[in-house]
């Protein structure tokens, strides 16, 4: 057993709460602890209990198994403990102030008479309580999170299950252990399992089997899928639970009947649902059938003339293609765009617009990134926003938290746009769209424009495939490059590779081009190279960890664009340092979080996951300045910043909706559901002006040869050829099942493959 006082964090995985540190011990000798540890912040002191160690590369370290916080005693140790940022609303300085006001009564003041930090300079009465409210918590966690630790539940899971029941988390568990798979994202089987056996529970009980079904269908629901065919949900939660097949189907066929798990036939093959996605699916496609039934208003009986005076109006020339389907936009209830790179579809939305505009409709156009938004305003003139921002998504919680929010625009307050034009929408989950058509009353045109070979929605559904693949919905394909006059490298190289053939990467003056090296160390010191000559190049990667994950690669190019100087303020968040200078990107949508412009002083709120920026300062507490696109700045303060990361690298699925003057892409031996043709496909489109690959040509022909597709089942397919724009139909079909609460309608990035049924909690650090 050792006490020691944490010094700094040398590694800290924030996922797990894994954690290497340098400490200090009751008698001021210096040493190293490894282990899991929540929330880890230099300056708190612990009780570890574990043995000594010696890591063949880093020395002797103290490896706990266990811990208990202790309460700083000294005023050295109690400031220490307030810099830490464990106390929301405190940082270094903030903390320098309190010690000196109360001494080494300061945390008693905090807890018991909080009023009085108002004594302290910069503290009012709007900040004294959240600063009280904030030490409470950590107490209070911090007992949570011991009596867990009896339990043998880790210091991931442990965070996530305070954070969902509060201080009566050890009291549900006990009670039943699997509600937590139920009722916590992230949260997997195995953990709910193995506590079961320690407080014995049969391992053929109904509610474990119960709980195991449920959760492989939410496996499969991450993995993209909104539906499972029932005779391989049972064989996977037979495996998973270690039971009979018979037992697994009793189960499935119980809550059927309770409206738990929707069963229904898919072409002819029993598949099961989770009731959100059934109700999603079902939604979309009576909504995409009313809409493109209904009466247009109005009606456009001149759309030949219309179209030619708004291509003397852009001075944009259309091919046929384009005027069809232009023609067919304005013609239609509902109309798909598809078309890879080069092939116009900006062009036509623009088109598009001036039409409407010249006839007085108003338009809405959206996208489902704030990035994708702000590259239509600027290549059409016409304003465009996130689908959430034009669905008025907002907050119905105090934070931000995306699955306490709801939409304002719905079918009880639908869209006021005559016509709504939504761009990338191969990134529209099921859940989106669902919400997406509830809001678009009958008589507006709904025109839906993408690229549908490119990576599918991070959430489940396939929903412009399944569109297309419908014979309910007319579309227009495009397929004539016009990008350069259709000598575009990268356009030409694009459609290559969608094809399965194998772009001539030998011209170094083409903009689709490579540099060639094998080992992975060479690739990224070519990397390194290619970005010091080129700063605001973006590199794109397939995966988040390896030596060319986007993690490392944002620590390597860090140390060489953006190096420590005495003028660059920095700090040390967790495992990531963050220096004035830094590209970093915005990793959720926040619709609160406000800005100035400081061209012209104006203010506003919201910054939307995607968007880049670079930090402009750190104070002394920590706050983090940000500015985005050249003259909006936002502040964070330090419980805020897991919202951003570094921008350097990005995983090609964040790459998404962007496009970038000039993309570099690593191509090495990645994991084969990651190094997939259409993957490199996304990930070339992305670039605007040159391409550069690094890497073994040979590993750049695997991946377009690699042509599989993560599974991914849905029904929306099936559901529009049958759909009937009959409101009783579409009420009895999902009225019945409730929203599911543990399902994350906006997950991350999915750089990591997922087995349907492996456990959450698997293959941490």
């Amino acid at each position: 057993m050792v006490k020691a006082a944490l010094t700094s964090i040398v590694f800290y995985n924030e996922s797990n709460g894994f954690l290497v540190a340098r400490a200090q011990d009751e008698k001021g000798r210096p040493l190293t602890v490894r282990g899991n540890l929540p929330g880890a912040k230099a300056g708190r002191s612990f009780e570890f209990s574990g043995s000594v160690a010696v890591h063949p590369r880093y020395g002797e370290q103290f490896v706990f198994t266990s811990y208990t916080e202790t309460q700083p005693e000294s005023t050295d140790e109690i400031e220490n403990f307030l810099a830490s940022g464990i106390v929301r609303g405190v940082g270094p300085k903030t903390a320098r102030l309190i010690v000196a006001k109360f001494g080494d009564e300061a945390l008693d003041i905090i807890e018991n008479e909080p009023k009085r930090l108002m004594e302290v300079e910069g503290i009012g009465p709007k900040k004294w309580p959240g600063i009280n409210e904030s030490y409470k918590e950590h107490k209070e966690f911090a007992e949570v999170i011991m009596q867990f630790g009896q339990f043998g539940i880790g210091a991931a899971a442990a965070m996530k299950l305070y954070e969902h029941y509060g201080p009566d988390a050890v009291a549900v568990i006990r009670k039943n252990p699997y509600c937590m798979v139920e009722d916590v994202k992230g949260i997997g089987f195995k953990t709910a399992d193995e506590i079961a056996a320690r407080i014995g529970i049969s391992p053929d009980s109904e509610d474990r089997i119960r709980s195991g079904v449920i959760y492989v269908l939410r496996r499969y629901a991450q993995d993209g899928s909104t539906c499972v065919p029932e005779a391989r949900l049972i064989e996977n939660a037979a495996r998973l639970l270690d039971v009979a097949r018979d037992a697994a189907e009793d189960a499935l066929i119980a809550m059927n009947f309770e409206g738990k798990v929707v069963r229904e036939d898919v072409d002819g093959r029993a598949f099961a649902f989770l009731p959100a996605y059934y109700v999603a699916e079902k939604a979309i496609a009576y909504d995409m059938v009313r809409i493109a039934d209904a009466e247009l208003s109005p009606r456009l009986n001149d759309v030949d003339t219309l179209v030619a005076a708004a291509g003397e109006r852009t001075g944009l020339a259309l091919s046929d293609s384009q005027r069809k389907a232009v023609a067919g936009s304005l013609s239609n209830g509902v109309f798909v765009i598809t078309g890879g790179p080069g092939t116009g579809k900006t062009t036509i939305i623009h088109v598009i617009s001036e039409v409407l505009s010249i006839k007085g409709i108003d338009i809405a156009i959206a996208a489902p990134t704030g990035r994708a938004a702000k590259r239509i305003t600027e290549a059409t003139g016409y304003a465009a926003s996130t689908i959430h921002r034009l669905l008025e998504y907002a907050p119905l919680g105090y934070d931000d938290d995306e699955e306490s929010m709801s939409f304002g625009r719905n079918r009880e307050k639908p869209l006021e746009a005559g016509a709504v034009i939504v761009d990338e929408a191969s990134m529209i989950d099921a859940l989106l769209m669902k919400a997406l058509l509830e809001a678009i009353p009958s008589g507006t045109r709904l025109i839906i424009v993408g690229d549908a070979d490119q990576l599918p929605p991070v959430g489940a559904g396939n929903v412009l495939r399944d569109t297309l693949a419908s014979a309910r919905v007319p579309a227009a394909v495009l397929t004539d490059i016009f990008r350069q006059s259709g000598r575009s490298g990268i356009a030409l190289g694009a459609h290559e590779i969608n094809s399965g053939g194998r772009p001539d990467l030998s011209d170094r003056d083409s903009d689709l081009t490579i540099v060639t090296r094998e080992a992975g160390g060479d690739i990224l010191s070519a990397i390194v190279k290619l970005c010091l000559r080129n700063p605001g190049a973006q590199v794109l990667t397939p995966v988040k960890k390896n030596l060319l994950g986007s993690i490392n690669l944002n620590r390597e190019l860090q140390r060489v664009i953006n190096p420590p100087a005495p003028e660059k303020t920095e700090r040390e968040i967790g495992a990531r340092l963050f220096r004035v200078g830094d590209r970093v990107m915005q990793l959720k949508n926040n619709y609160r979080l406000k800005w100035v412009d400081r061209n012209d002083f104006s203010e506003g709120e919201g910054v939307f996951n995607g968007d880049m920026g670079v930090i402009d300062a750190i104070d002394d507490d920590g706050v983090i300045t940000v500015c985005f696109d050249g003259s909006r700045y936002a502040t964070y303060e330090p419980i805020d910043v897991d919202q951003i990361d570094h921008a350097y690298a990005i995983t090609v699925h964040k790459s998404q909706g962007s496009e970038f003057d000039t993309v570099i892409l690593p191509v090495f031996a990645a994991p084969p559901m990651l190094a997939t043709r259409n993957l490199l496909y996304t990930a070339v489109t992305r670039g605007k002006k040159r391409v550069v690959i690094v890497g073994a040509e040979h590993r750049f022909h695997a991946m377009i040869d690699n042509d599989t597709h993560s599974e991914r089942w849905s029904a929306l397919r099936n559901f529009l050829d049958k759909a009937q724009a009959a409101e009783a139909l579409f009420k009895t079909a999902t009225d019945a099942y409730p929203s599911d609460p543990a399902i994350d309608p906006y997950p991350s990035d999915p750089t990591d493959a997922i087995d349907p049924y492996q456990d959450a909690d698997e293959n941490y650090d």
